[in-house]
């Protein structure tokens, strides 16, 4: 005799009826046995049973819904750690305390600002009471209290929302590393995690403006991480470079500290950016909805690799030796690339894309040097100039969004430059505002002391001090 395997989505169709029927006979046999049972009890005992059985099964995918989104928004909080060990290990060893004070203050003062302020403002028109939401701010009430949005729990809604804002916030503190006040970068951040970042995610993800003309951005390439790149790119520029970083117009590389962990730091990164897209789907009971999932985790994969090996050969023509730097920002680029359109592009048009960002790094790194900004990390090329790539490539790449006319190259255009120009504008002005009260940067003696010391008064390792000490 033969048997045949049933496939996913016959078992969910078999699941139910199958509980149900077993249940009604059980009911049936029973009413048997007892003198005078009737036809229309055993009846109604199996229509109990099949709906019993249909609401365990969407009780079931509630929770597979909610346990997936939890899982991502973990992924995604881990890239925290991913971010403080990039931004160390590419910076001087005298500001390494610095640097993961600032990374720490971002998660901790972003989830506070971002609960009581920055979630009712970005997704204020999903709070009860909310029934003619404005296209462009929205503030449905402080805290989670009253939102709702019919798929998950409130809680996990924002924890993973939250984990977001941070990330937008921590890419600033690469491109201000070694040279900002502690008590002017904790402003800043505020700033950016309960106002500027919660009011441009508004006009799309909340519903606003941007999400009504047609503007895509999947998971964040401008919403998240160009809102940052601009944000670092505004305060790089109002600080001015770190002292000799720049000498009679001529850039003088400042290596990193210690690159094994700024190495680890971008594996980090890249583990936790499978939370960051494929929990993006944001529904993962359905067939659908996880194919999605895993279609999302194959072009983040691809993308990234393709950056890191596209940089990094780039490097290896242009300096004659494989810059390791380059290649992990390429797959950081990569990855921040194929964010905006991980969930419509083949896995060949996702290489392209991490391919391009490789170039862009590079090309972007150059600029800066050309320029004389001072950006330490690279977080304007990454996560600013390949935001920008992400969502162009909706609008010049074929896929499903441009072949239905959800969106258009214009569309994309506008979208992300109206979000680049706020993060932009808008953080330029808070730090020419700070560096007019005095508190944006160190005293030149604190910055070449190293900001361990002068803004913490202690070593990242003080082991050194005390060999160098005898």
């Amino acid at each position: 005799m033969m048997y045949r395997l049933i496939g996913g989505s016959e078992a969910r169709r078999i699941g139910p009826a199958l509980v149900g029927c077993l249940l009604a006979c059980a009911i049936a046999s029973g009413a048997v046995g007892q003198e005078g049972a009737s036809t229309e009890v055993v009846a109604e005992g199996g229509a109990q049973a099949v709906a019993s059985a249909e609401v365990a099964t969407s009780a079931l995918g509630y929770a597979l819904d909610n346990a997936f989104l939890f899982l991502a928004a973990v992924l995604v909080f881990f890239m925290q750690a991913g971010f403080a060990m990039v931004e160390s290990g590419f910076n001087a060893q005298k500001n390494a305390v610095n640097v993961l004070f600032k990374n720490s203050m971002d998660i901790c003062v972003g989830v506070l600002l971002y609960f009581f302020l920055g979630f009712g403002i970005m997704y204020g028109a999903n709070y009860s009471g909310v029934t003619e939401p404005s296209p462009y701010f929205q503030f449905g009430g402080i805290g989670i209290d009253g939102y709702s949005d019919g798929t998950f729990s409130p809680e996990v809604a924002w924890l993973f929302q939250a984990v977001f804002a941070a990330t937008a916030a921590t890419i600033v503190s690469g491109a201000v590393a070694g040279r900002m006040k502690v008590a002017g970068y904790l402003v800043y951040s505020a700033v950016l995690t309960g106002l500027v970042y919660p009011i441009s995610g508004y006009w799309k993800w909340g519903g606003g403006f941007l999400n009504e003309i047609g503007f895509q951005d999947f998971a964040g390439s401008a919403v998240v991480h160009a809102v940052g790149g601009f944000a670092g790119l505004a305060g790089a520029i109002i600080l001015g470079p770190r002292i000799g970083r720049f000498v009679n117009g001529k850039s003088v590389p400042m290596p990193g500290h210690n690159l094994p962990l700024a190495a680890l730091g971008v594996f980090i990164l890249w583990f936790g950016w499978y939370g960051f897209n494929p929990g993006s789907a944001l529904g993962f009971q359905s067939t659908d909805g996880m194919n999605t999932t895993m279609h999302c985790a194959v072009t983040t994969t691809l993308a990234a690799g393709a950056g890191g090996l596209v940089a990094t050969l780039v490097s290896w023509i242009l300096f004659r030796k494989p810059d390791l730097s380059m290649g992990l920002n390429g797959i950081l680029g990569g990855l921040v690339g194929i964010t905006a359109c991980c969930d419509v592009m083949s896995h060949v048009q996702s290489v392209a894309i991490g391919g391009v960002a490789g170039v862009i790094v590079v090309a972007g790194i150059l600029l800066l040097d050309k320029l004389q900004i001072d950006d330490p990390v690279g977080a304007f090329p990454v996560h600013g100039l390949c935001g920008i790539w992400g969502c162009l490539a909706i609008g010049i790449l074929p896929n499903a969004y441009l072949a239905d006319g959800t969106t258009t190259f214009l569309t994309q255009l506008i979208g992300t430059a109206t979000i680049c120009g706020w993060a932009f504008v808008t953080m330029a002005g808070l730090f020419a505002g700070l560096k007019a009260l005095g508190i944006l940067r160190v005293t030149p003696d604190e910055e070449l002391t190293g900001l361990d010391i002068s803004e913490h008064g202690m070593h990242a390792y003080p082991a050194d001090v005390t060999a160098k000490a005898g």
